[in-house]
């Protein structure tokens, strides 16, 4: 029989994931259907018990789901337990298996598919949500020579910061206010909400170094941010390739063959 798997979100006519999916498994050989549903605001629990009734292997979660799964999930991984949001669910008899692979869907982005190696590098990560605390650990992981994060309310960053690292990591990892920004990175990511609305965060002019990043996780358009950071004379890349390599890993999670990202990547620049 041919496996189902799904994307819950709300909204998700726009979703990606379908194709992406679909892609990976003509690509390894895979037997499995794969579709996008629109959960209720106020029924997601209903919506993934009704899909597992009717034999549902797992689900990704998008937007705004992500930490209603958490709290559905009856077993978490690490790097779950550190974003505190889960992204890929695995239903295996009374067990769900709660994952996230936004993180390393970022770092394989910026790793494999941009060549830029993180480590001794620093990093201004912009926002305090669960985008940002979903990848702080896998960023870490990679040895920068530090970790800013920023947001509008210093507190919220600075809040995020001891909420997932209560013991600390060090001078390697800190947060602040835009005010508090100063030196030059090798690499900025964008993940606020700004994009979406079409702000610019307020950052300081000079703030690239020489052949730095600049990174949104927003993709499909030209984004304030990349605009700014295009005249800043830094490269810009949007997050796309974050989209499919996070996908690859919930597929590895499931299926146990990881797939080749860069001709899905292409694939979808084409369209």
């Amino acid at each position: 029989m041919t496996d189902r798997y799904t994307v819950f979100g709300n909204p998700i006519a726009h979703s990606k994931s379908p194709r992406i999916h679909a892609a990976f498994a003509e690509q390894t050989g895979q037997n499995l259907a794969y579709e996008a549903r629109l959960a209720p605001l106020d029924g997601f629990a209903a919506a993934v018990a009704g899909f597992r009734d009717e034999g549902g292997r797992g689900a990704n979660v998008t937007v705004p789901f992500k930490e209603q799964a958490y709290a559905l999930s009856t077993s978490l991984s690490a790097r779950a337990r550190a974003a505190g949001a889960v992204n890929t669910l695995t239903f295996a008899a009374d067990d769900v298996l709660g994952d996230n692979t936004d993180g390393v869907g970022l770092v394989n982005d910026l790793a494999g598919n941009l060549g830029l190696d993180l480590a001794g590098k620093r990093i201004l990560l912009m926002g305090a949500g669960g985008a940002a605390r979903g990848v702080m650990p896998p960023l870490l992981e990679q040895g920068p020579a530090e970790l800013f994060i920023v947001n509008r309310t210093a507190a919220k960053a600075e809040e995020l910061v001891a909420l997932a690292y209560p013991q600390g990591v060090g001078a390697r990892l800190a947060a602040g206010g835009y005010a508090d920004v100063s030196g030059r990175f090798d690499l900025v990511i964008n993940a606020t909400a700004a994009s979406l609305s079409g702000d610019l965060p307020p950052l300081p002019a000079g703030l690239f170094a020489d052949g730095a990043l600049a990174y949104d996780m927003m993709y499909g358009k030209d984004t304030p941010f990349l605009a700014f950071a295009r005249r800043e004379g830094a490269r810009c890349a949007d997050g796309l390739g974050m989209l499919v390599e996070q996908a690859a890993e919930a597929f590895f999670l499931w299926r146990g063959v990881r797939p080749v990202t860069a001709p899905v990547i292409a694939l979808l620049r084409a369209n």
